[in-house]
């Protein structure tokens, strides 16, 4: 009794086993089950049934092992392919452009500087001559008003002694002469013509004391004609000058000048220049000239002696804390040009000297695009080949997306047909 129940469970699980089997081969390809026919169908041949039960099962457990392989290649999308979790990409604020030709400036690269406009500058100079003092703490990027003194100028300890105080004491003489003058000529004790050289002694006196601008006794006064920032101290306290001598400058940074340096190779695109895009070094912030009432000035129609470089000059509205004095990156604008493809700079990733953008297949899905660029003014890059009109490129969150493609890399795929 006991023998026929295992004759019965034998044949049961052997019909178990090939109803398995043939589900799975009616799972398979069809070319696969057509291969498997034409190969290893020998019942005709006289061959050995427990030899090809062998040869079968080998053939087959290596082709089910790298079917499996691809169907995991296959859930990470295609090659390349990137998914992110459903509302990651909202949550990480990323944003796509469609790819949409327009037009397009040819681009100069260079390097320039920023200056104040013309009028919008003022030095203060020194008086007289003596050494200086600080009449306050200033600095560079400090504000200050119209009307305020900046140094004093003391000659108290220098040469025949202060130069400011003998001014005075001029002035005061001349001013006194003056007066009794005035009033001598009234009883005609004096002629008009002594009136007269009194009267011009005074107003030169006068005109000397208040240019030398001595209101104390610490000296001369410097002070600024114009409100606005000190762009630049020239000198240090305690040093000496000569009347005339620069001390400072301010400048009230309503009106800039954007200064180009160009290679003379690009001499004959000059006439074409309308506007420039410039990067500052602190900030890293593309200024448009054209959002900033920009208005080319000139071009240089030569180089100097010692220059490779011709100048190219505009002007435009301070709109933002732009530093006079800085050194910043140029792209000055030339012909517009139609049908270009562009992207943000920020749309794109370096990798070994090649660049990439990730194209948005649907909601959280992405892929990695190799691209091809060309001219860039600073804000946007031309695109040559990788993408094309319609494309959607993401623009924000470019790096949330780089991260998620090297967490989604694959290990290379293991062929266990030995």
């Amino acid at each position: 009794m006991k023998k026929q129940a295992i004759i019965l469970l034998t044949i049961g699980a052997y019909l178990l086993a090939g109803c398995a089997n043939h589900t799975h081969e009616h799972d398979h390809d069809h070319s696969h089950e057509t291969h498997q026919e034409a190969t290893h169908d020998h019942s005709h041949e006289g061959h050995d049934h427990t030899s090809h039960e062998v040869h079968d099962h080998t053939s087959h457990e290596g082709h089910n092992h790298n079917h499996d392989h691809a169907a995991t290649a296959h859930g990470h999308n295609h090659e390349d392919g990137i998914s992110l979790k459903p509302g990651e990409a909202e949550a990480i604020g990323l944003t796509t452009e469609t790819v949409t030709p327009a037009t397009f400036a040819s681009v100069i690269k260079c390097t320039g500087h920023i200056v104040g406009a013309t009028g919008d500058v003022v030095t203060v100079v020194a008086p007289q001559a003596g050494t200086v003092h600080y009449a306050n703490s200033w600095a560079e990027g400090a504000a200050v008003s119209n009307g305020a003194t900046l140094f004093t100028i003391s000659s108290r300890n220098v040469g025949s002694g202060d130069a400011a105080e003998r001014t005075r004491v001029a002035y005061e003489t001349a001013k006194a002469a003056y007066e009794r003058a005035q009033k001598l000529i009234v009883d005609k004790i004096i002629s008009d013509r002594e009136f007269e050289t009194t009267r011009e002694a005074y107003e030169q006196a006068r005109l000397a004391y208040e240019a030398v601008g001595s209101d104390n006794n610490a000296g001369s006064a410097a002070r600024t004609t114009k409100a606005g920032y000190i762009t630049s101290l020239w000198v240090k306290e305690g040093d000496y000058v000569e009347a005339g001598a620069p001390l400072a400058t301010v400048a009230q940074n309503k009106r800039m000048q954007l200064r180009a340096d160009v290679p003379q190779r690009y001499y004959n695109e000059l006439p074409t220049i309308s506007s420039a895009n410039f990067v500052t070094p602190y900030d890293n912030t593309v200024y448009k000239l054209s959002d900033m009432n920009g208005k080319l000035l000139s071009y240089g129609r030569n180089a100097g002696e010692t220059s490779y470089f011709v100048p190219v000059t505009f002007n435009f509205d301070n709109k933002a804390a732009i530093v006079p004095g800085s050194s910043v990156d140029v792209y000055l604008l030339g012909k517009t040009r139609n049908n270009v493809i562009s992207l943000p700079m920020e749309s794109l990733t370096e990798e070994q000297g090649l660049y990439f953008v990730y194209r948005r297949l649907c909601e959280n899905d992405f892929e990695k695009v190799e691209v091809k660029t060309g001219l860039s003014d600073g804000s946007r890059i031309e695109i040559l080949s990788g993408v094309k009109a319609g494309d959607k490129i993401v623009v924000n969150g470019v790096y949330r997306v780089k991260l998620a493609a090297n967490s989604n890399v694959l290990p290379e795929a293991h062929n266990h047909n030995h």
